[in-house]
């Protein structure tokens, strides 16, 4: 019950992201959803087994991934020097493959330029046009729905953490550690030990 909430919606948002990344071919993308999954499933694992090593393990990776996702977004917005259409950076370099959402956004229309001297060998140049929203603001919004889930996450795991360190620290052995602090049981026997000789 306490892991549907917590785990269940950043799990299918990281998948939902995840299938995206693999249409448009974004290689650092795709690799840091699938250490995002993992982590989930390890948050999953810490819940349900009541381990808060692996709750704080998924703290610190929520903290890495709340960095990653305000880097997405600095790089879609263009911030600094960051720049697409110079930065392959999603790609490793590897491509010139950008969002998938790029030529497949909502209502946009797109239009291929032929016998353009722009595009490289075994490419093509197209134009996009008609988008109802352009797919660096979609990518923005999916960032920052990663960043809301990883904040609500990281509390989250903060919480259920402290929980399972306090069950340990106060975890009552049968018979002892209680109020009254251990006693060895005393030897009431009144039988004497005789050495056995054989």
């Amino acid at each position: 019950p306490r892991v549907v909430p917590s785990f269940v919606l950043p799990q299918i948002a990281a998948l939902e992201r995840q299938i995206f990344d693999f249409l448009g071919y974004q290689w650092a993308p795709i690799l840091a959803n699938f250490l995002h999954i993992m982590a989930v499933i390890l948050g999953i694992f810490g819940t349900i087994q009541y381990r808060s090593k692996y709750l704080i393990m998924y703290a610190v990776w929520l903290v890495l991934w709340v960095g990653w996702n305000a880097f997405i977004i600095c790089f879609y917005l263009e911030v600094g020097h960051l720049s697409q259409d110079r930065d392959f950076i999603m790609t490793f370099n590897t491509s010139l493959h950008r969002s998938w959402w790029m030529e497949n956004g909502p209502g946009c229309l797109v239009t291929p330029v032929l016998n353009s001297k722009l595009a490289p060998e075994d490419h093509h140049v197209i134009t996009v046009s008609g988008c109802l929203l352009d797919y660096q603001y979609i990518e923005v919004v999916s960032s920052a729905a990663q960043i809301f889930l990883a904040l609500f996450g990281f509390v989250y795991a903060c919480y259920v953490s402290k929980v399972f360190l306090e069950e340990e620290d106060s975890f009552d052995f049968i018979g002892g550690f209680d109020s009254y602090g251990y006693q060895a049981p005393q030897k009431t026997s009144h039988l004497q030990l005789q050495p056995l000789y054989t």
